[in-house]
């Protein structure tokens, strides 16, 4: 229920936004944690290829989450089958532990832009899939990864 009390906001806020192209959420099973293997896709149906568009990363962690950080792979797959993939760090907190973006109480909400004033080549389907990629110390993953909550991404016309 926690979960839909702060979701209502941000569906408002994207809604309210004549920019938006398109914006998705997914959530992650808070119980179960972001597991290596459980990869988020989003499909974004891009038909102009002449404007230019901001991209955004948008991380719902909860206020116990344990890391300042968070890293992801993230694959796009263009409608002509090229496939291009990155290493994104989101900083959810400041160096003092002072959560970054907008909360109260145990949630809070980041909108990390990933690519600004970019255009999309190719009219068509384009496919975006994040990984989480979060390590430490010696360990070769965090598997699963607690207390990432949603994880979305959001285009938006450039202004």
């Amino acid at each position: 229920m926690r979960k839909f009390f702060y979701f209502i906001p941000l569906v408002f806020l994207f809604a309210c936004n004549g920019n938006v192209v398109f914006s998705e959420y997914k959530s992650i099973p808070e119980d179960e944690g972001w597991a290596v293997k459980n990869k988020l896709s989003f499909e974004a149906n891009i038909e102009d290829t002449e404007s230019r568009h901001d991209v955004y990363i948008t991380v719902r962690n909860a206020d116990a989450y344990p890391y300042r950080n968070l890293f992801m792979f993230l694959e796009t797959k263009y409608p002509d089958g090229n496939v291009k993939t990155d290493t994104v760090e989101c900083v959810l907190a400041d160096e003092k532990g002072n959560w970054l973006g907008s909360g109260s109480g145990d949630l809070w909400d980041n909108s990390i832009l990933f690519k600004k004033n970019t255009r999309f080549p190719v009219k068509g389907k384009y496919t975006f899939t994040f990984q989480q990629a979060m390590r430490f110390g010696d360990k070769e993953a965090i598997d699963p990864l607690p207390l990432i909550l949603d994880v979305g991404i959001s285009i938006e016309k450039s202004k």
